[in-house]
């Protein structure tokens, strides 16, 4: 089957939050925290989503393969006042049994795509120091900031560090950049 990446609408968060928890768990199972230390409960993971998706800053793209979603991609714009040309890369997830098949890659470009479309020029995000999504981002042309030391408990309970980076996006054909 063909992998399609779509962005979770109004219409199709309830549904997105249920498919969503197995990638969520077995994202943390398989030993990236993600932001928790344990897999959480499937309650938990949809109570979870489902918050997220009702952020009005938030967008959330999910890649599938036919009925099942594999992966996911969210962007966070920033709150601030002076930030409004930024947003942060968040829960880049793909399913174990979905990993080498294009699907990180293609979240991302979808989510650059949208993000150079709305007038972003500035991505950030962190993510776990020496993973293998460090490596990921630094090939799609991400920058590295530096480092956290012992900034997060991982699944296997030690302390790991973060990497911040960053990627500047490509202004819109047509001129300036809109702020708003």
């Amino acid at each position: 089957m063909t992998v399609t990446v779509e962005r979770v609408t109004d219409a199709s968060a309830a549904a997105s939050a249920a498919a969503l928890v197995s990638v969520l768990i077995d994202t943390v199972a398989s030993g990236a925290s993600v932001g928790w230390v344990e897999p959480p409960t499937a309650e938990e993971a949809t109570a979870w989503w489902s918050a997220l998706f009702d952020d009005p800053d938030a967008e959330t793209w999910v890649a599938r393969d036919g009925e099942r979603v594999l992966g996911t991609i969210t962007l966070v714009r920033a709150a601030k006042r002076n930030g409004p040309h930024r947003a942060e890369v968040i829960k880049l997830m793909v399913h174990r049994d979905a990993r080498g098949r294009g699907i990180a890659p293609a979240l991302m470009a979808e989510l650059e795509e949208f993000a150079t479309a709305s007038g972003l020029s500035l991505l950030v995000l962190d993510t776990e120091t020496g993973s293998l999504a460090e490596s990921l981002y630094t090939r799609w042309g991400w920058q590295t900031v530096g480092g956290i030391p012992d900034y997060a408990i991982r699944p296997s309970g030690e302390l790991g560090g973060t990497t911040i980076m960053y990627k500047r996006l490509p202004a819109r054909s047509g001129g300036t950049r809109a702020l708003a």
